[in-house]
């Protein structure tokens, strides 16, 4: 394999095309601007190089990435390539991933709106990421102790997990499909509507009107926190240990809960069943029930 080591590049297309190679402690910047370092490149390993210009790894195979920087003139960095990994390395440009396939990254930072649009397959382990519009239409994700802020995350995704996870954003989850969430947190409004067959286990999921429009959701030994107007119109099977502030609507399934301050019932097809465990059953104080 060959190596390139203490180099700057900042011409067009600079490794168009390389194989086989190893670059170590190289710069791509400069004056002449150039786009596209390692175009239709494959069996490319960078370790602590700094990136600097547009679009440096498209349509790449079998790409390694090592305690690098890509700043945010960085743009769309790794479009159409496949077999990547990714290890304690800066991602700062906007749409830094897109159709991409078989992705792992450990220990990196990211903060890059419309991030991971369109990829399919990627592991992602202790990773910090800030971002609108997060993996957006990706799907066989699996993350674990990864911290996410920012808005309209995960929404299309299909087939994935996430494990002891923090995410802060809001509109998580809308229109996802065959999705576990296990011992996570997931903190905003409007989380999962419109999903399928996803599942919350010993989550903790914090904010308002949450979990609405929903077919085959399940929550598993869940806490809730501000959640007001949840599971409306949803079909839901959940068990959740703490107190809601009201539920509202919900169209069949099972919710176990320990107290509700309100139980709002005013569509016929409301039949989902409500098992309160704490001080009160269903036609509680406070209830405006259409069946009461």
């Amino acid at each position: 394999m060959n190596v390139i080591q203490n180099k700057t590049f900042d011409m067009e297309r600079a490794l168009y095309g390389s194989r086989n190679i190893t670059v170590q402690d190289c710069s791509f910047d400069g004056p002449a601007d150039g786009e596209s370092a390692f175009k239709e490149c494959s069996h490319v390993r960078t370790e602590r190089c700094f990136f600097n210009l547009r679009y440096p790894f498209w349509h790449d195979h079998e790409l390694e990435i090592h305690d690098s920087e890509m700043t945010e003139l960085c743009r769309a960095a790794l479009w159409y390539s496949d077999h990547i990994t990714i290890t304690g390395t800066k991602l700062h440009g906007i749409k830094a991933l897109r159709e991409c396939a078989e992705v792992k990254m450990k220990g990196c930072d990211i903060i890059s709106p419309e991030f991971g649009w369109s990829v399919r397959g990627i592991e992602m382990e202790d990773c910090t990421a800030e971002s609108e519009y997060f993996m957006m239409r990706s799907d066989h994700l699996h993350f674990k102790n990864v911290r996410m802020k920012g808005k309209y995350s995960f929404q299309y995704i299909e087939d994935s997990v996430f494990e002891n996870c923090v995410f802060d954003t809001k509109d998580a989850f809308w229109h996802a499909k065959n999705i576990v969430v296990r011992d996570s947190i997931v903190k905003g409004e409007y989380l999962a509507w419109y999903c399928e067959n996803v599942t919350f286990e010993r989550c903790k999921i914090i904010g308002t009107q949450p979990l609405c429009y929903c077919k085959n959701l399940k929550l598993i030994d869940c806490e809730m926190e501000g959640a007001d107007f949840a599971f409306e119109r949803s079909d839901v099977q959940a068990t959740v240990t703490t107190p809601v502030i009201s539920i509202k609507n919900p169209y069949a399934g099972r919710i176990i809960v320990p107290a509700v301050e309100e139980i709002i019932r005013d569509d016929e097809n409301a039949k989902g069943e409500i098992v309160l465990t704490g001080q009160q059953d269903e036609k509680c104080k406070a209830c405006r029930c259409a069946c009461a």
